[in-house]
């Protein structure tokens, strides 16, 4: 079982994050943002992940320790639960359009973190949501998953759709990459031997 359990408390956020990337797409999520449980949602349903995120951050300041730390830590989650990355297809992509708007998604699990993000937001809020903070959360994933990550959103005029085809092209990607490749032979996919 591909499976992993992480915890990250600190001052600001007490975060736990429990995955299984051979799940059927559930989602049990209790973060105190109501916009980015519904994102989440997205990546369980559409990875095929089972996801469990119970978070507590300091949303008295604002959301920006909690959705950074969530994104931490659900990389951490998911660079333990690939281990050594024996077997899988490493590559992932994915275009997902939602009425106007349309995303592109495309990643490595390369064990070398970075992330490229082409997003201009029709508005800074989506209902109470900072935007800015979609980039915080996938910077924080992208670093602890040791995965490079290129995030474009090719068009969109409603920043909730634009948000909603990142989600879902970030969950397609993802489950492509981490997916099992028959033809393998459990080996790691790199001329170096290892990821």
């Amino acid at each position: 079982m591909r499976t992993a359990e992480v915890a990250r408390n600190t001052k600001e956020t007490q975060i736990r994050v429990r995955l299984n990337l051979d799940g059927a797409g559930a989602a049990k999520l209790a973060t105190g943002l109501p916009f980015l449980e519904h994102m989440l949602e997205q990546v369980a349903r559409h990875a095929m992940l089972d996801l469990e995120v119970d978070a507590k951050g300091d949303l008295h300041i604002d959301a920006h320790h909690t959705v950074e730390d969530i994104g931490i830590t659900l990389g951490q989650a998911v660079a333990r639960a690939l281990g050594d990355k024996a077997g899988i297809r490493r590559f992932g992509h994915a275009y997902v359009p939602l009425d106007e708007a349309l995303s592109r998604v495309v990643l490595d699990f390369s064990g070398r973190p970075g992330l490229t993000y082409n997003v201009k937001f029709t508005r800074a809020l989506i209902g109470e949501f900072d935007a800015d903070l979609v980039h915080e959360f996938f910077q924080g994933f992208a670093n602890h998953a040791q995965a490079t990550l290129h995030i474009d959103n090719l068009r969109g005029d409603n920043a909730h759709h634009q948000c909603e085809t990142m989600f879902k092209a970030f969950a397609r990607a993802l489950r492509m990459a981490a997916e099992p490749d028959p033809r393998s032979s459990g080996s790691v996919p790199s001329t170096k031997g290892t990821l």
